[in-house]
């Protein structure tokens, strides 16, 4: 099986807390049971000072409203089928802290990680990866399974991927104003409590 884990952290590339443990452990032992696994994670400014990367040369464009960013897409290493990707937009993941500072949480979280589930399957599609399973980890990637159902459904190289979900601290909801709903590119009909609208709110979990 071939299993692809999106994160917005994981040991031993970027940590803040449990969910960066349990995901890099989750990555080894599924290696261990000989499965074809990778991982994928934003560009974190301290990923890059720390850790040496390959650049794929390969590059996604998403359009999320009237905005339109792109990144880059580089590797754990520069093997047929690397262990690590990770998404290099520098105007959202280079930056001295993940989610925020001392002051608060970054203003544009709603931006960075509407854009990372989508590019996290861009990447899919230009590395030609086809995976069987996405796990999804936290709000951070809430967004992707209804991105894969809707944007992506026809896409012949995620047309047969399923999703799994894992919520790791209910804590933590990615709650943002409906105005940031222009960040995910989907129609208002999604703003329901059936889809993503939470008292009245954006919810990514």
């Amino acid at each position: 099986m071939k299993i692809l884990i999106a994160a917005s952290e994981a040991v031993p590339y970027v940590k803040t807390g449990g969910l960066a443990d349990v995901t890099g452990a989750l990555l080894e032992e599924l290696r261990g049971l000989k499965q074809d696994v990778s991982l994928i994670l934003p560009l974190y400014s301290s990923i890059k000072d720390n850790f040496k990367l390959y650049n794929t040369g390969k590059s996604v464009n998403i359009t999320m409203g009237q905005l339109t960013k792109s990144a880059g897409i580089w590797t754990s290493d520069d093997s047929p089928a690397p262990k690590s990707y990770f998404v290099d937009c520098a105007d959202l993941y280079d930056r001295p802290e993940l989610y925020g500072t001392a002051q608060g949480e970054y203003p544009d979280n709603a931006l960075r990680f509407s854009f990372f589930p989508r590019a996290v399957l861009e990447t899919c599609i230009a590395m030609k990866l086809k995976p069987d399973v996405i796990h999804c980890n936290d709000w951070q990637t809430g967004l992707l399974p209804l991105y894969l159902r809707t944007f992506y459904s026809k896409n012949r190289y995620l047309m047969k991927t399923a999703t799994l979900f894992t919520i790791h601290n209910l804590g933590y909801q990615g709650i943002f104003e409906s105005a940031d709903m222009k960040y995910t590119g989907m129609g208002w009909n999604y703003f329901t409590p059936e889809g993503i609208e939470f008292y009245g709110k954006l919810n990514y979990k």
